[in-house]
């Protein structure tokens, strides 16, 4: 999907003209993929702007980057300030934001230490990442010929930039193949998650999720429809998922900020269940929605107003 410009980009600790948010061709992270980022959607309510679950992500932000030793020259608190401020100043009524740190201009060579740590914070009109049909019809995936790296290679938990070299082979073969997302086995040949999303299984009643150890990015969406699933009253097991499972669930759904929670009709060209979205997923799917859009009690606090 095109960008379409918005007036400001928080830049290093000021709003700045969205064409004067740039960096140096020899900034590090061009060369070696030194960024952590967060994907955050906001949504239109009657209370005003919605930003969902914002401190979650932008403590995820703060992780990302500690496990690569860096340290992010600003608070936590100033990050998610900044982020409403962002939304304010672009007047955002709904769509995504794309909060990002990175290694700037400052030294050549492996060794980050040398360079800048800086910060920038976007908002960007999105719809629909899967398709404007997704929600309803399910998308057709396959199982990708590309794994996820292994735990002791890269640290999966990490929203880093670099990550996503391997999430662009799983997409971009999904699609040669004429599917709209891939699925990713993990160095153990179980399954991981999408490019982007993280995935859920039905089977008679019971919905299982792969673990953080299968190298999944432990998502923010993924743990509110976990909360979810239990208060419906569904048993949810995280736990290994061999392969063949994909092929015998009676459902399956992709969850993200990205993907929101989009049903899966088919994977292989193997039908999943009845080939349409499952009760199950309908349901999460319709309390997910309504929370988000402010027409179900947020009792969890999983909405944070940017004019607040």
């Amino acid at each position: 999907m095109p960008i379409a410009k918005m007036d400001y980009i928080w830049f290093n600790g000021e709003l700045v003209a969205w064409d004067k948010a740039t960096i140096h061709v020899l900034s590090h992270v061009v060369h070696y993929g030194t960024s952590f980022f967060e994907g955050i959607r906001c949504y239109e309510t009657p209370k005003g702007t919605a930003i969902f679950r914002l401190t979650p992500h932008m403590r995820r932000l703060v992780d990302s980057a500690k496990i690569y030793r860096t340290e992010i020259p600003y608070s936590l608190d100033q990050m998610v300030a900044a982020v409403k401020e962002t939304v304010q100043a672009n007047k955002l009524r709904a769509g995504y934001i794309r909060p990002v740190v990175y290694r700037g201009y400052g030294e050549i060579g492996v060794n980050p230490h040398g360079n800048p740590v800086e910060v920038a914070i976007a908002t960007i009109e999105w719809g629909k990442y899967l398709g404007a049909d997704a929600m309803e019809n399910g998308v057709d995936v396959c199982v990708s010929s590309w794994n996820r790296f292994s735990p002791n290679t890269l640290p999966a938990m990490s929203k880093a930039g670099g990550n996503y070299m391997n999430s662009q082979l799983i997409k971009m073969e999904a699609l040669a193949n004429g599917y709209s997302e891939g699925i990713a086995l993990d160095s153990n040949g179980h399954v991981s998650e999408g490019s982007g999303e993280n995935l859920f299984l039905v089977r008679d009643g019971v919905v299982y999720t792969p673990p953080a150890s299968s190298s999944i990015l432990s998502g923010i969406t993924r743990d509110t429809v976990i909360t979810l699933l239990g208060e419906m009253g569904v048993e949810v097991r995280q736990q290994i998922v061999p392969r063949e499972m994909l092929y015998v669930a009676d459902e399956l759904f992709f969850t993200g900020t990205a993907a929101e929670v989009s049903p899966i009709r088919s994977v292989d060209r193997i039908t999943v269940g009845k080939g349409r979205r499952g009760p199950i997923t309908a349901e999460v799917q319709a309390i997910f929605f309504a929370i988000v859009h402010g027409e179900r009690e947020n009792s969890h606090g999983w909405l944070e107003y940017a004019h607040a």
